[in-house]
């Protein structure tokens, strides 16, 4: 895992999770999580029905829902602390799959990757709106104390724009989640491309 990883918002996307999506993959991210927490079941499986589709050559991941990542065959989910436990989750998705999981700290950081993590969402970096229940931001600091005691990959949340980005990159940044500052924009693939090169400049 290296670069962006690209989550979908259907609430600030400027032209809609497909266009961003395939935008995002001509930018060369290999990794996309759909996200939506507001949306009906039914929904959310025909909107990640078509993004399987889609990410044809890239990983799609699921936030929170197991039940919808194993109905459209995805290639795995994200979890946060207060989801399915883990054991539980690798039990229903089998050895094969991705489970990503979503830590604040180093204790929680160590404890899940000796739970067996595929990588770390560490969040939020910075304060951010996108997400109601980020918490309190914990700099990117925190990405370099984690990267001193794990191995997995780090995927830095929260608040990531082009102004701030290398310094996360700095700090040992796997990969980087930014949402507004992409989908709110109109050349989606452009502004990826952007922070994409960041990271062939660390």
């Amino acid at each position: 895992m290296k670069g962006i990883y690209f989550v979908t918002d259907s609430n600030l996307s400027r032209a809609g999770i497909f266009s961003d999506v395939k935008n995002a993959l001509k930018a060369g991210v290999g990794i996309v999580q759909y996200r939506n927490k507001e949306a009906a079941t039914v929904e959310m499986i025909k909107e990640a029905s078509k993004l399987r589709k889609i990410c044809k050559g890239a990983k799609l991941i699921i936030n929170d829902r197991i039940d919808i990542a194993l109905a459209v065959g995805a290639d795995g989910v994200h979890l946060g602390q207060s989801d399915m436990p883990y054991d539980a989750a690798r039990k229903l998705l089998g050895k094969r799959r991705i489970i990503g999981l979503t830590v604040h700290n180093l204790s929680e950081a160590i404890d899940a990757e000796r739970l067996g993590a595929d990588y770390l969402g560490v969040a939020p970096i910075f304060s951010t709106k996108t997400k109601k229940d980020a918490g309190v931001a914990c700099g990117p600091d925190m990405i370099r104390k984690i990267k001193k005691h794990v191995k997995i990959p780090l995927v830095a949340v929260g608040g990531i724009n082009l102004s701030n980005a290398q310094k996360v990159i700095s700090s040992g940044a796997d990969c980087l989640c930014a949402i507004q500052a992409v989908v709110t924009k109109k050349d989606v693939k452009r502004e990826i491309e952007k922070l994409q090169k960041l990271f062939q400049l660390s």
